[in-house]
């Protein structure tokens, strides 16, 4: 078992309903087992701003599946959740989007996989909720914690539970 983590986001819909059900399709306590859960997060959007706020959350698994086996699990269930990215505008409004943020300590890169995401810690949407589960995780030599107080995270808000 390897642990792995996982961005949640989106901003179309009940969002925080279809973060549920991406993570109880991820996770089937088998291949992909739920080792933690960040609070969800309404943050301004990024890219293209003139849109809704987004919902973001990030989740912490252990897995038996190699990365691009993983990969292709979270883009089956955006599918299966009603994304289909050759519609949208890269940026744009959107249900839900499931990206591997990194895969143990492997650095990667591949045509459709890169990790850690190479955005990582740019993206206090992001950020923000990796460090409330995993503070002192290292990506490329800093901690979370460390490259959330380089970047700036006005406007993000924790949601209470539901």
């Amino acid at each position: 078992m390897v642990e792995a983590f996982i961005a949640l986001g989106g901003n179309v819909g009940d969002v925080r309903a279809v973060f549920d059900r991406a993570v109880a399709m991820l996770c089937d306590g088998k291949l992909v087992t739920l080792r933690a859960r960040s609070a969800d997060y309404r943050t301004p959007p990024w890219g293209v701003v003139e849109q809704p706020p987004f919902i973001n959350a990030v989740i912490a698994v252990d897995t038996t599946l190699d990365p691009h086996d993983l990969l292709k699990r979270a883009k089956e269930c955006e599918q299966a959740l009603g994304r289909h990215r050759e519609r949208e505008r890269r940026w744009g409004p959107r249900a839900i989007d499931i990206d591997l943020l990194a895969y143990d300590d492997l650095v990667l890169i591949d045509g459709d996989l890169i990790l850690p995401h190479p955005h990582l810690v740019e993206r206090a949407f992001v950020l923000v909720p990796m460090a409330e589960i995993a503070p002192d995780w290292l990506i490329d030599g800093v901690t979370v914690r460390d490259a959330l107080a380089r970047v700036e995270a006005t406007g993000i808000e924790k949601l209470p539970p539901r």
